[in-house]
């Protein structure tokens, strides 16, 4: 297939992906992104997976995967914060934005809108479109809805198909190193930690800083807490402190209520052991996550595809939320590389990459359930930690 033009919906690290991925096979390509600041600052840790180096190398930028701090170990507190585990498995975890700032270098500014929500979108056999909120209405030859859980470009692909909340959700930090209480850097640092109790999950570890750091006082640390709420609960811990209603997640920067965060604090100083309870007082601006499930019933319609979050919704557990949007990037631009027409480049890929994204999706409602149940067998674990921001 010829190159042709594609509008991209969603700025962050999926719409990165498939716009420079298609952008360096000659493709124009348009991306729009809501967001009126941008996406850099708004994400917290994750851990890298293979597709994720391997969709580094295709722009040269290894280099990143070099900005990863190395847990030379994984503990597990006991409620008075001493450690009752100790398991030597080495992990490195990255930074989400060092990882998204590689990419957003990739494609010039006058090609990424900021200020540009799309509230319509619409497809034809010969091209796809979509109207903006300003009402300006922008036609190209494709149209890929990579803007998350979300997506407003899901209900052309998929109508009345919507996330389902799994019960519970993450409070989330990403303190500075030399901010930390120490007593509790001198347990947590360089450490992947855990606690469990009943109805909830920390965990933690630490990234590098902003400017890419990984030296000692220099780095992050990258906390989440995982706690059962009624979806009556969430709903409330997501409202801002002017009462706004939010649907799935609060962001970093102002994104908690005073009150919110005054019952996480609260909740902490019960729940936790002191050496993260203060951690969690230490943090300056907290952010919260709901945990939802979605597999969406077909990836494309017309010449509207869906790819990540916006397809398939996987729980944080798995590690896989980034490598799997790299691997339907990557999917995605060989077969519209390689097949004669968009029709026949969709359905190749809607083929490969529903049963990858149904499986990881799967295997992350399996580890949720084994969460909420508390079980304690961590043999049998594999909690990671994963952001799409």
């Amino acid at each position: 297939m010829q190159a042709g033009e594609a509008i991209i919906v969603g700025g962050s690290v999926g719409g990165l992906f498939i716009g420079t991925l298609l952008q360096r096979q000659g493709w124009k390509v348009e991306i729009y992104e809501r967001s009126s600041s941008g996406l850099a600052g708004k994400g917290a840790g994750f851990v890298p997976q293979q597709e994720v180096a391997e969709i580094l190398r295709e722009i040269h930028r290894e280099d990143v995967l070099q900005t990863g701090v190395v847990a030379n170990e994984r503990i597990f507190l006991d409620r008075n914060g001493e450690i009752q585990g100790l398991v030597k498995t080495p992990q490195a975890q990255m930074s989400w934005d060092l990882l998204y700032q590689a990419w957003r270098d990739q494609i010039p500014s006058q090609y990424y809108h900021l200020s540009s929500g799309v509230v319509l979108v619409s497809t034809t056999q010969d091209f796809a479109e979509v109207q903006l909120s300003d009402r300006s209405i922008h036609r190209e030859d494709l149209v890929i809805g990579a803007d998350g859980i979300g997506s407003v470009v899901r209900p052309a692909v998929a109508p009345n198909s919507h996330p389902q909340y799994a019960g519970y959700a993450a409070f989330r930090g990403l303190s500075p190193e030399r901010e930390l209480p120490e007593q509790g850097a001198n347990v947590v640092s360089d450490r992947f930690t855990f606690f469990d109790a009943t109805g909830s999950q920390f965990l933690g570890y630490t990234v590098a800083g902003a400017d890419g750091s990984t030296r000692t006082g220099e780095r992050r640390y990258n906390w989440v807490w995982y706690r059962q709420l009624s979806l009556e609960r969430f709903a409330k811990a997501l409202e801002s402190n002017s009462g706004e209603g939010r649907s799935f997640s609060a962001p970093r920067g102002g994104g908690l209520s005073a009150k919110t965060e005054e019952e996480l604090h609260a909740a902490a100083r019960v729940r936790l052991p002191a050496v993260l309870s203060e951690i969690v007082a230490k943090e300056k601006a907290p952010f919260l996550q709901g945990i939802f499930d979605y597999e969406t019933p077909a990836m494309y319609r017309g010449r509207v595809a869906l790819l990540g979050d916006a397809a398939f919704v996987v729980r944080p557990h798995t590690a896989m939320g980034i490598a799997k949007a790299a691997a339907d990037a990557m999917e995605l631009r060989d077969a519209l590389v390689e097949e004669a027409s968009v029709e026949a480049a969709f359905h190749r890929y809607s083929a490969r990459r529903m049963i990858a994204g149904s499986q990881i999706a799967r295997h992350g409602q399996r580890l949720g359930e084994r969460l909420q149940m508390h079980v304690k067998e961590r043999s049998g674990l594999s909690y990671h930690e994963d952001d799409e921001a």
